[in-house]
């Protein structure tokens, strides 16, 4: 054994040799670099140069049509936006340097409402309260503006953003700009959608602009005027008061002007509203015994009314009218609106509604879109419908011989909701139909082929006879 271990002793000395000139050979050794030594040889490397940094991109001008589109021209090209200014991308020079006016429609849309002009273009912009010359500044609206920064050293982005009207800014995009400017494009969506239910861009431009807008201007009993005001808020209006609802980008109320009201002046915010006086007719009915006695049923009466009361008082706050409104058929106008009737020579009241004689079983249809309230038989008005049109508004249609509806429905303009008849407290098969304004009837006629939208001039609610 002795010898063999001696034997191989050589073997395990050379071994150990060739691991030493391998290590040498790779630059390493088990004590350490060998870099030191070889760093003074004279076949050491020269140190490496450093790569110059190359100076910031700077940017010459810039131009957002909208509030998602954008660009910035620098001197070897143009990046452009399609997130408001969170991401930049390079952009064709031609395509770019044509996008040089702002969307017409957004500020066609601006122009419509009181403050909507252009904002002063600061000489600064704050950012983390530092004030910072810029090169340039646009606002599309009176809230939403970007700023080129002079120097490019002081921003991370291209441009700055403000959200308030140039009150403070932030570099690029952010989660709170984001929602800002998401808000700002749900107004423009609100004035546009207020801007098309008047007759002509001109009449929405001088209805949106105004703080406090009467539609109309003059009334008389048993009409009624849209208010429209710039901020929400109340009307108090003949000892009763009315909320101001929002829809488009304003707030609207109904006032219903009843015939108890008397001529006269009355001030609504800062306009005048001129209530004028208004003669109707009287009409003389004779009926049977049996007829006649059935208004002689007080609890009946009273426990419809209750029902009526109830479908009448939940309105959807909203307009829901899509266009003028349309005659509910094209019947013989048998009573207008606001004859004093006579019942077999007795007093009976005011008929605040038009009776419409068809023959039985002609098909009527909703005079405009709605949601159907009640669709019910009633014990004088016998079949009858009530259909909501948002904001307090609601149609009426009674002695129907046939309902097509039920309460619940919604139904477009035009729908067949039921049929002409003779049910309840009827002489022979007619429609009689009305609008209530806050649980007070007001005139058809005001409606037909129109919108309240549109009850723009003054004479207009005083052209038709009752």
């Amino acid at each position: 054994m002795k010898s063999k271990k001696r034997r191989q002793w050589p073997l395990l000395v050379g071994a150990c040799v060739l691991a030493a000139c391998v290590v040498i050979v790779i630059g390493k050794s088990p004590f350490g670099p060998v870099s030191s030594w070889k760093a003074a040889g004279k076949d050491a490397p020269a140190a490496a140069t450093p790569v110059p940094t190359p100076p910031p991109r700077v940017a010459l001008e810039f131009r957002m049509v909208d509030l998602d589109h954008g660009w910035v021209k620098y001197a070897d090209g143009i990046a452009a936006t399609e997130d408001g200014g969170g991401m930049w991308q390079p952009a064709a020079g031609e395509v770019a340097a044509a996008e040089t006016a702002v969307d017409g429609n957004l500020a066609e849309l601006l122009s419509l409402e009181a403050g909507g002009g252009s904002t002063p273009a600061p000489s600064t912009a704050t950012l983390d309260g530092a004030a910072l010359p810029v090169k340039q500044t646009q606002f599309l609206t009176p809230r939403i503006g970007w700023a080129l920064p002079a120097s490019s050293k002081d921003a991370k982005n291209p441009l700055l953003i403000t959200v308030d009207g140039g009150q403070s800014w932030v570099d690029g995009m952010t989660g709170d700009v984001k929602e800002a400017i998401l808000k700002e494009k749900s107004h423009l969506d609100q004035l546009a959608k207020e801007r098309d239910l008047y007759a002509t861009k001109e009449a929405a431009k001088g209805i949106m602009s105004a703080k406090w807008k009467l539609m109309p201007e003059s009334a008389a009993p048993g009409d009624a005027v849209l208010v429209r005001h710039d901020e929400p808020g109340t009307i108090t209006w003949l000892n009763k008061t009315y909320t101001l609802q929002p829809y488009g980008a304003g707030y609207f109320t109904y006032l219903p002007i009843s015939m108890s009201a008397k001529p006269g002046k009355y001030p609504i915010g800062d306009q005048t509203l001129t209530i004028v006086t208004k003669k109707f007719e009287t009409q003389y009915l004779k009926v049977t015994s049996e007829m006649e006695s059935m208004k002689q049923d007080t609890a009946r009466i009273n426990a419809d009314q209750k029902k009526i009361d109830l479908a009448r008082s939940k309105s959807e706050p909203e307009f829901l009218f899509s266009g003028p409104f349309v005659k509910p058929i094209e019947g013989i106008l048998t009573t207008p609106y606001g004859y004093t009737r006579y019942v077999n020579g007795k007093y009976d009241s005011a008929h605040m509604a038009v009776d419409l004689a068809a023959k039985e079983g002609t098909p009527i249809q909703a005079t405009n879109d709605g949601i159907v309230a009640l669709a019910e038989s009633l014990y004088l008005t016998g079949n009858s419908i009530y259909l909501d049109h948002g904001m307090g508004l609601f149609s009426q249609y009674a002695h129907l011989s046939e309902l097509r509806v039920k309460t619940g429905d919604h139904v477009k303009q035009g729908d067949i909701i039921g049929l002409v008849g003779t049910t309840g407290f009827s002489t022979g098969p007619h429609l009689h139909f009305t609008f209530w304004a806050h649980n007070v009837q007001v005139n058809p006629d005001l409606f037909w082929n129109t919108t309240p939208f549109r009850w723009v001039q003054p004479a207009q609610a005083t052209k038709q006879k009752g």
